[in-house]
Order: structure tokens, then C-alpha cells, then sequence
């Protein structure tokens, strides 16, 4: 059962999601993300509050059937261990030669290889829960770090370059094709709209090697069927952008899945040819983006955030 603390800062979590989502409404995405991306007060309280609830809480109740932030990160750390240390990754990318052949589609012949320590790219890290792996070379990042080994970063709109680039603990660019993964722990729910969750994905396809993880967990604890149409959505988003499905599993309070940045686009775009339905379409969507302000209402927090939090700034300062 969730503690007092549990519950406030739960709740604050999801004031500052909903005030981020009002306000895109309000006053169009991109200029509420600038906002936001600035508003350090309510940052730096999210990152203290997300350290606090996982270290504390959820990590307590880790043995509850993967339901906690412990769980999200055992469960990327050892799919992408096994994927990569039982050559995983070479079965894969033989289903792929094969597909190749039988539609004529070219797949370069180069032997993927993948050495320890992987290198991984976590996205939203807060306070660097996968430091404790010593098979991870880890960057961290985060938009306001809970600590010195996580480096400043808006994923969103930091430049892919021919090389990373870091300065005073904040990225300035990222290199492309340079990492094994790409971790997504409950950070797509973040993001307050389908384009932007659209554009992080493109953005790890960019950093990936062929052959690379992009892990994403994401919270839902309705049954497996209630946002099944959803997750298929994304499976089909995903395909076209020529990364291919290769694990899924929904637990009690979360969605795991693990994809694959096929060998050559053209195989992936293919599944979603093949296996489009009529209601899916190019997007990434979340179940809070057709619920209305009533029913995604907090107010259980003591520290209100208000759409107003993300209005502090004149729009004309921003680049």
C-alpha cells in the first residue's frame, strides 16, 4: 500500500504532466516545452521528488511483479544484456537477410559487433540508475540532472553530430550511430504531445547503431487489452521510422518493450504495410491525450503547478 509520501509525490508528477499538457493546449507545444524546459524551480523539484519516490518507494516494493522504477530498469538492463551477450542480435538480423532475399530488398552483409561495456544512452535519467551495471558504458541525461553524474540535456532539441560534445556537465551535440541503446523509462508519458514523442524516437534512430535497443517502459495499469490499439499504434510508428518490434510485455502497472534498429529501413516498413489496420496512423499516443481537464485533474499535491509555471518567460528570448 502507497505511503502518504508515496501519494504526494506521485501527485506532483502528475500535476506538472497535466500543467505541461494544458499549457501546449493552451499555448501551442513547442513554445510550452521551451517554457517548461526553463521553468528550473519546478525541474529541479521534479528531479529531487523522482529520486526520492524510486530510491525510496518504489525500489522498497521492487519484488511487487516488475510494478516499480527498480523493475523498469532490471527489466531493460537484462533484456539488453541477454540481446547482446547471446548474440541475440545476429539471429535477428539473419530474419532480416532472409526477408531481404525473398523481396529483394539489399541488406549489408557487414557482421554486426557488439563488445562490453555497451554503450547507453538514457534518456530522462534523472539520478543514473543504471550506473550500478558495470557491463554499461552510461550517458545520462536529463533536463535538470538530480546529480553530477547525470548531464543537462533537452533530448529534444540537442544536435546529432559527427561527434558529442560536452561542456560544464551539459551536452551540446551527440554523436550519431554511437550507441548499443537507447532507454525510454517512462519518459514518453512525459512529453506532452504525439509530434514531440514522434521526434524523440527519430532522435534515437539517429543515435543508434544498426542493430541497437531502443527500450521503452511506460506506466499503465488497466488490464493488457484496455490500450492495446495504442501499443499497436506505436509498433506501426515505429516500423516506419525502420526500427522492428522484438520483445513486448505488459506487466501490472507498465508496458515493456524492446525494438530493434533494423538493417535496412525497408524490412520494418514492410511490416507496417503488411500489417496496418484502419485505425492506425503516424502517431504516438498516450491515453491522457483524449481524456478532458476534469478527468485528469490533481489537486492532492501541496505544491501547485499551474499552467502559469511554464508562461515565465517571453517568448522572443527563445533561439
Amino acid at each position: 500500500m502507497a505511503t502518504e509520501e508515496h501519494k504526494y509525490l506521485s501527485n506532483f508528477f502528475k500535476d506538472v504532466h497535466l500543467a505541461l499538457r494544458e499549457s501546449s493546449a493552451d499555448i501551442g507545444v513547442d513554445k510550452a516545452w521551451h517554457y517548461h524546459c526553463r521553468n528550473k524551480d519546478v525541474l529541479k523539484t521534479y528531479a529531487q521528488y523522482m529520486q526520492k519516490l524510486a530510491t525510496t518507494h518504489w525500489e522498497k516494493n521492487a519484488s511487487d511483479e516488475l510494478s516499480s522504477a527498480s523493475s523498469r530498469i532490471t527489466w531493460s538492463a537484462d533484456f539488453a544484456y541477454k540481446y547482446f551477450i547471446n548474440k541475440s542480435y545476429m539471429k535477428q538480423r539473419e530474419k532480416e537477410i532472409d526477408i531481404g532475399n525473398k523481396i529483394n530488398i539489399k541488406i549489408n552483409n557487414a557482421d554486426e559487433l557488439f563488445t562490453k561495456p555497451f554503450k547507453l544512452l538514457d534518456v530522462g535519467s534523472c539520478y543514473n540508475p543504471f550506473n550500478r551495471y558495470d557491463f554499461f558504458e552510461v550517458l545520462a541525461i536529463d533536463l535538470c540532472p538530480a546529480n553530477n553524474i547525470v548531464f543537462e540535456c533537452d533530448f529534444l532539441q540537442v544536435p546529432i553530430q559527427s561527434d558529442t560534445v560536452i561542456i560544464d556537465n551539459k551536452v551540446i551535440q551527440l554523436k550519431e550511430k554511437s550507441f548499443d541503446i537507447v532507454t525510454f523509462c517512462f519518459l514518453l508519458e512525459y512529453i506532452p504531445s504525439s509530434e514531440l514523442r514522434i521526434k524523440a524516437c527519430e532522435q534515437a534512430y539517429k543515435l543508434l547503431r544498426i542493430g541497437g535497443l531502443l527500450l521503452i517502459s511506460t506506466p499503465d495499469s488497466k488490464h493488457v487489452g484496455a490500450n492495446s490499439k495504442q501499443m499497436k499504434c506505436w509498433r506501426y510508428t515505429l516500423a516506419i521510422m525502420g526500427f522492428s518490434r522484438i520483445k513486448y510485455e505488459k506487466f501490472k502497472h507498465m508496458h515493456c518493450l524492446a525494438f530493434r534498429k533494423c538493417s535496412n529501413k525497408e524490412v520494418a516498413e514492410r511490416w507496417a504495410t503488411l500489417h496496418k489496420e484502419s485505425y492506425m496512423n503516424y502517431s504516438i499516443h498516450i491515453p491522457q491525450d483524449f481524456k478532458n481537464k476534469n478527468e485528469c485533474k490533481v489537486t492532492s499535491s501541496s505544491i501547485k503547478v499551474e499552467v502559469e509555471d511554464f508562461r515565465e518567460l517571453p517568448f522572443n528570448i527563445i533561439s
